[in-house]
């Protein structure tokens, strides 16, 4: 079976698992603008704090392995849930039920993994990672683990987890589905939400929100710019303390 794309499924989950081939894709120039930002995630929590908006997640929460890579993308998903028989039973039967590997089959480069899964075990291999930076993934957020952390490192691929493990989920866990809703350390993420990671944390904006995100999100960024120079110039702290920034 072909997706979309025209790509050749990898069949490592049933085709009735796959919730969308094809995410709706947010314009090149929106993406462009929130590139641009300073602090990427603090104005995006802030922006959605204005409008009500619940989507950031602290790096003591998901903490990144580059901490100086910078992630903005379109979300791929991936949901994982424990196998029902035991490893030591999974293992004898010879069958993994990972299916990491059609998101990144289905990912469009600048894409970003994201991942619902087990903590404790691994949800994405040294191999794996490789696989996705193959695919142009631009990272990956994991809600559990993953292990391997020198492939990952070493490609420059970065990855926001809850840990890391030397236990595989290859006997552990089952991908149930992909490109669906999944739910990301309390936080409801849905393939094709923007993803924004810094070393500050993880923030998804949901795609229909993305416009209104921004523009909030630019006005505080100007505001912070604006206080960034007025604190450079020397301005005295009560004109400062008096000043509506933001």
């Amino acid at each position: 079976m072909k997706n979309g794309t025209g790509k050749k499924l990898t069949g490592r989950v049933p085709p009735e698992a796959i919730r969308t081939m094809t995410l709706q894709r947010l314009p090149a120039d929106l993406l462009q603008r929130f590139a641009a930002i300073d602090d990427l995630t603090g104005t995006l929590s802030d922006a959605m704090d204005k409008l009500g908006l619940a989507g950031a997640i602290p790096a003591c929460v998901l903490a990144p392995t580059l901490p100086l890579k910078r992630l903005l993308g379109q979300a791929v998903t991936v949901r994982n849930v424990e196998r029902t028989e035991s490893p030591t039973h999974s293992a004898a039967s010879g069958k993994g039920k990972m299916g990491e590997h059609e998101a990144y089959n289905l990912a469009e480069p600048g894409d970003v993994v994201v991942i619902e899964g087990l903590t404790g075990v691994s949800n994405m291999g040294g191999q794996s990672a490789t696989l996705a930076h193959r695919s142009q993934c631009a990272g990956a957020v994991i809600d559990g683990s993953f292990r391997d952390p020198d492939a990952s490192r070493g490609l420059g691929f970065p990855i926001w987890s809850r840990g890391v493990t030397p236990i595989t989920g290859k006997w552990r866990l089952e991908t149930v589905e992909i490109n669906g809703r999944v739910r990301i350390a309390g936080v409801s993420v849905n393939a094709g939400d923007l993803v924004a990671a810094d070393e500050a944390g993880v923030v998804f904006v949901p795609f229909v929100h993305a416009a209104a995100v921004l523009a909030e999100a630019e006005k505080i960024d100007q505001g912070d710019r604006r206080q960034k120079s007025d604190i450079q110039a020397g301005i005295d702290l009560a004109t400062l303390a008096a000043t509506q920034y933001k």
